[in-house]
């Protein structure tokens, strides 16, 4: 009665209102002892639009928009590495024109918690719209170090939330829960739009017995079922997975064995936002009076920041400098180890071929691969692996239980689903089998499959009345990064690098006299990636003779409009290639004019 009563007042406060709603009309009262209750005043009027830029259909790039009214909320801001194909990029971030045509309406980003699929892309989104940026200590942190990575001279309004904090945004209230993750600080939140609460896991897992202590708050997470959710988007890398996540508390004592085996040096090679994992590498390295070496900026960074915000324990004097590992015997150190991008293979690969410049794995080292790698990336683990063992080292993987995954399997996923009873699922964060075997999940726990939405980039989900339908697209796509430049290679950049690693490329250069029609000088033909020109030459003297004779008809014909001729150049040049190799290099006339 109490809860009834206190909810009838909030509603004739929030009548007889002039003013928006306000954060005094959210009131905690207690339904029981372990957890509090947020009453939210849903008066479900106006519009709501949810839509993704990024993290759908594929892995990483997270990006997910909600629209109350004319307020626009980004949940995550993540990047992508780069598929095989997107040869010299070396990341991929959303594609954010609908958010930069409407910045007015652009009121907060919140971010769920450090890893780079879910940050990575923030120093370019606030390039562009600077608004304030919502996280725990630890995800803001982490953020504030990747605008320093990217050089970003941005004025940062990053303002600190933990579980429970609740905020106001010009009516529309935000509430947040904490979930397990492989990183500490990890958050899902929900926000109560006029059309009801829709609520964003982030990534997540139910671990009964979390590293730091730590637990999914259930107890939130059920209160706001018991209220009524309009729409769920949830995490659906896991989506295929039978049954739970195994535990992070199985980890610590299996990478503690394999330490406390090893006769020689120990290299662990892991994701340099994992602190989780990183925490029990310290307290193995701890336990079998290992001193740690860190290797890659990434990872130094994260370990100096987690350790300075709490998150991260470390006994004094365990970690050293790299180059003080030749003052201690093999057996007494530990040498944790990341790729320039945080990820784990780049110096492990150089250190299995004697090409890091400190680090050479060698006869008796023992060598701890402590990730679950993306997908696409088993060839370079498969290469790697087979490089250490070359070197005469020995690889421990995540198939001896030296790691486990950060994200809900399917017996957890349909406890979400479950807890929070939504009228409406999204599956995201994953590739579209992903989303839907996560689908298939939310029908088996009773959703109707019409109130379940399998979406694209840029596909709206517009709700209105209570009810949801597709409501169109908005523009959507990648831009991809290549080095300080951002969206300047596009697909044409990327079909021409294509070509040049597959083919490789012909220069024609050519002078030319325009006044007298005739040719000064050339045709000089260079060849790199076509063929080895001393084993060649023939072919290399017929294509010669094959362009001299196409500018000679050209200036027969008082032809000297320079596009025209390179063009004739490259149709006539390819077409005799093809036929003598069946190949097609790139062709790039020169002509020069006196």
């Amino acid at each position: 009665m109490r809860i009834i009563q206190l909810f009838f007042n909030l509603t004739l406060s929030y009548n007889n209102s002039n003013s928006s709603v306000r954060l005094s009309i959210y009131k905690h009262c207690s339904l029981k002892s372990e957890y509090r209750r947020i009453i939210l005043v849903n008066q479900r009027t106006g519009k709501v639009k949810v839509f993704a830029l990024g993290g759908v259909g594929e892995v990483g790039k997270n990006m997910y928009i909600v629209e109350d009214n004319n307020k626009i909320f980004i949940l995550d801001a993540g990047l992508m590495l780069p598929e095989d194909e997107m040869l010299g990029v070396d990341s991929v971030i959303p594609d954010i024109t609908y958010l930069t045509e409407n910045r007015d309406r652009v009121k907060a980003i919140f971010l769920s918690h450090g890893h780079v699929d879910h940050i990575g892309a923030l120093a370019y989104v606030l390039k562009r719209i600077n608004v304030p940026v919502y996280g725990t200590k630890l995800t803001l942190g982490l953020a504030s170090e990747a605008l320093k990575k990217n050089r970003a001279n941005i004025k940062q309004d990053f303002r600190i939330i933990d579980s429970n904090s609740v905020i106001d945004i010009g009516g529309t209230a935000i509430s947040f829960f904490k979930v397990n993750h492989s990183i500490p600080d990890s958050i899902g939140l929900a926000i109560h739009t006029s059309q009801g609460p829709i609520v964003y896991t982030g990534d997540f897992k139910f671990d009964q017995t979390p590293v730091n202590n730590e637990y999914t708050e259930v107890g939130k997470i059920a209160a706001l079922g018991e209220q009524g959710v309009l729409c769920l988007l949830s995490d659906s890398m896991n989506a295929e997975n039978p049954g739970v996540t195994p535990s992070e508390a199985t980890v610590g004592q299996n990478i503690y064995e394999v330490i406390s085996n090893a006769k020689g040096r120990v290299i662990t090679a892991t994701f340099a936002m994992n602190i989780h994992r990183i925490q029990q590498v310290f307290d193995a390295a701890q336990k079998c009076n290992r001193k740690v070496a860190i290797s890659g900026n990434p990872l130094l960074k994260n370990v100096e920041i987690a350790n300075k915000l709490g998150h991260l324990q470390m006994a004094e004097g365990i970690l050293i400098q790299l180059d003080e590992t030749k003052r201690y015997p093999d057996d007494e150190l530990l040498i944790l180890t990341t790729g320039n991008q945080g990820e784990p293979l780049g110096a492990l690969n150089r250190m299995a071929t004697k090409t890091h410049k400190q680090v050479k794995i060698s006869e008796g080292d023992t060598v701890i691969i402590a990730a679950t790698l993306t997908l696409g990336n088993e060839k370079a683990l498969s290469k790697t692996v087979d490089a250490i063992y070359r070197a005469g080292g020995h690889v421990v993987s995540g198939q001896s239980g030296v790691h486990v995954s950060g994200h809900a399997s399917q017996e957890e996923l349909k406890l979400m689903l479950n807890l929070l009873k939504p009228t409406y699922f999204i599956p995201i964060h994953g590739e579209y089998r992903m989303q839907k075997v996560h689908s298939d999940l939310a029908e088996e726990c009773g959703l109707s499959k019409e109130n379940i939405f399998i979406v694209e980039k840029g596909d709206v989900i517009e709700f209105s009345n209570g009810y949801a339908k597709k409501g169109g697209k908005v523009p959507s796509g990648q831009i991809l990064i290549d080095g300080l430049g951002i969206g300047d290679v596009g697909n044409i950049v990327l079909r021409d690098r294509k070509l040049l690693s597959q083919d490789g490329i012909l220069i024609v250069v050519v002078t030319l006299d325009r006044k007298n029609h005739q040719i000064v000088s050339g045709p000089e033909i260079i060849s790199r990636g076509f063929v080895y020109v001393r084993e060649s030459e023939q072919l290399l003297q017929e294509a010669n003779q094959n362009v001299t004779k196409v500018l000679n008809n050209c200036i027969d014909q008082k032809i000297n409009e320079w596009t025209f001729l390179k063009s004739v150049i490259r149709d006539s040049l390819s077409s005799l290639l093809f036929e003598k190799t069946k190949r097609r290099p790139m062709i790039m006339p020169i002509i020069m004019e006196v």
